[in-house]
């Protein structure tokens, strides 16, 4: 089955959180009280890997493709708000919006458990 445009540009937002993610772990080692870089960091890299591997999951037909597609983007956007509200603090010294980092947190919550019922949804037959 040949991935959908949609899979690709998850693949393609997975690579740029993982790379922002690399640069924020590089920024974090080099400055001086920078411990929410590391925590931004952790947060994009762990969910560019779940987001690939969610969507390597909906292409094998092992989890339910609708849910686990809503949980893909949760994670793309929860680590987003999340990290990028911790980085303007460090940088800008205000937030994204009010309680941004707790709402991208809880969205990235809401997605692992979305993941875990698209693993338990019966798949159609295809």
């Amino acid at each position: 089955m040949a991935a959908s445009r949609v899979q690709r540009i998850l693949v393609g937002l997975a690579g740029i959180m993982g790379a922002d993610g690399v640069i924020l772990a590089a920024a974090s080692a080099h400055g001086a009280d920078a411990s929410r870089l590391a925590a931004a960091s952790s947060m994009l890299l762990f969910h560019a890997c779940a987001v690939l591997a969610t969507v390597a999951l909906i292409e094998r037909g092992v989890i339910h493709g609708r849910i686990g597609m809503v949980a893909a983007w949760g994670f793309v956007i929860g680590a987003a708000l999340f990290a990028t509200d911790l980085a303007l603090r460090q940088y800008a010294d205000h937030s994204l919006f009010p309680l941004a980092a707790p709402t991208g947190g809880t969205l990235l919550i809401l997605s692992w458990l979305a993941l875990a019922i698209a693993a338990a949804w019966p798949r159609s037959a295809s």
